[in-house]
């Protein structure tokens, strides 16, 4: 890693939530296309769904964004428990929760990949859950760390503060490229789920594990090195 990026840590950050971004466009798209217009990771999607289902629209589905409003919100309490104790920011325990969505995705991606096709129900709606547990606890974990606008799972709010701190609205600044950045990742990542979608479902599960693996090892370690940098400062001091 850099040791310019490792020491500017809000950067990394940044950068890392951006990636889980990415990452969260691209199994959303695996479940709305993929799981029966499922979304694992944008709830709002799935609020909607289930509400237009409910009044009664013909073809949308009720099981599944049940399910994945439910697990969503297990996965959100056990990151939830997890980094109460501890201070807002990267700790160890941020690390333990990113490696359990990793392994989360990556049970998944194999499974998905040995069997070659969308599993039948309720198969379907136990890799729904899974997926939906995986990006309870990436949000939950993601919102401790802290990096304004960028939440890994919505971009609503982000579009909003985009367009209202914009100098059409009348605003004189705002932090235009992670918001911009998160709207167009966000996109490109279902864009790039929705190719892959095409080679197997198994796919899309895959690349977001590679992605929550890379970006837990990185903000594992840019931990670290920035809890030594002080110590190095200290000892590279003449006496």
């Amino acid at each position: 890693m850099p040791k310019r990026l490792a020491r500017n840590i809000p950067n990394l950050h940044l950068a890392l939530m951006l990636a889980l971004t990415f990452s969260t466009g691209v199994v959303d798209a695996v479940g709305y296309l993929g799981l029966d217009r499922v979304f694992t990771g944008n709830m709002t999607g799935n609020v909607v769904i289930l509400g237009m289902a409910l009044a009664g629209a013909d073809g949308l589905p009720v099981i599944g964004p049940v399910i994945a409003l439910l697990s969503f919100m297990l996965g959100a309490v056990i990151a939830g428990r997890v980094l109460r104790p501890v201070t807002d920011g990267w700790t160890h325990r941020s690390t333990s929760l990113l490696t359990a969505v990793a392994v989360i995705m990556v049970g998944l991606a194999v499974a998905l990949l040995v069997y070659g096709g969308t599993p039948p129900q309720p198969q379907e709606y136990i890799v729904t859950m899974f997926l939906a547990i995986a990006m309870g606890i990436q949000a939950g974990t993601a919102r401790h760390i802290g990096v304004k606008d960028v939440t890994t799972v919505v971009v609503t709010s982000t579009i909003t503060g985009f367009a209202a701190d914009s100098r059409l609205a009348g605003g004189k600044g705002q932090p235009w490229f992670r918001r911009a950045a998160a709207i167009v990742l966000i996109a490109a990542g279902a864009g790039v789920g929705a190719l892959l979608l095409r080679l197997g479902l198994g796919w899309g599960v895959s690349l977001s594990a590679l992605i929550t693996v890379v970006v837990a090892v990185l903000g594992h370690v840019g931990a670290r090195y920035s809890a030594k940098e002080p110590e190095l400062r200290a000892a590279s001091k003449p006496v």
